[in-house]
């Protein structure tokens, strides 16, 4: 039987800590395109919130994440404040990006599936809702700045998600301690990301020109 534990502190600890860091990467990315102090919070909440916001939407999962704990709002616009002040501290600012980037995709990724599982989601469903908590805030972050989403880079993205929510939502059917399991996918999910961008991990590329009609 699928089975998987009552949500965990742990995940809650790591869920504060990504909404942070996911709003960061917006404020570095809004930082490229010269947004004003008020804009830069707001991409931040965008970005951290946007991908729960969708699958919560999707999932009629009510009331919405923030609306139900405003102090996610809070940290997000705070943590995009923060940055603004700290990232001339910063020197390289681009791995600080992609860091907390992939901490904000794993995290997500698994607070999408706990979130389905508590709606009763069948486990293909799970997936995918951690997929899209995971990937969406990043994307609509790119778009709003007028970027190629990671998303639909080279390295491996979405796949990255997958395999964590595939991790994090079926072994626990070896009864093992949630917390310590949760740790445990955050640490494969955040090196395995990190290792695809140190190795440039692709997927396959469908290339197609009109010559080959």
């Amino acid at each position: 039987m699928w089975t998987m534990p009552p949500t965990d502190s742990v995940l809650h600890v790591l869920s504060f800590i990504a909404v942070a860091a996911q709003a960061m990467t917006a404020a570095l990315a809004a930082g490229r395109r010269s947004m004003d102090w008020a804009g830069v919070c707001m991409l931040g909440a965008i970005t951290a919130l946007g991908g729960g916001t969708i699958r919560d939407v999707l999932l009629g999962h009510y009331p919405l994440l923030w609306v139900a704990n405003p102090i996610y709002l809070a940290v997000a616009a705070a943590s995009a404040f923060a940055t603004i002040l700290l990232a001339r501290l910063v020197v390289r600012l681009n791995l600080a990006f992609l860091v907390l980037d992939a901490i904000g995709l794993v995290v997500f990724t698994m607070a999408g599936c706990d979130v389905a599982w508590q709606v009763d989601a069948s486990l293909p469903i799970v997936i995918v809702s951690g997929m899209i908590t995971g990937c969406a805030g990043g994307v609509l972050r790119d778009i709003l700045c007028n970027e190629v989403p990671l998303l639909f880079r080279s390295e491996l993205y979405a796949s990255v998600s997958v395999v964590t929510g595939l991790f994090y939502a079926t072994a626990f059917g070896l009864n093992l301690n949630p917390p310590i399991w949760t740790l445990l996918t955050f640490a494969l999910g955040l090196s395995f990301r990190m290792l695809a961008i140190r190795y440039r991990w692709e997927m396959p590329k469908f290339v197609f020109s009109d010559e080959e009609r």
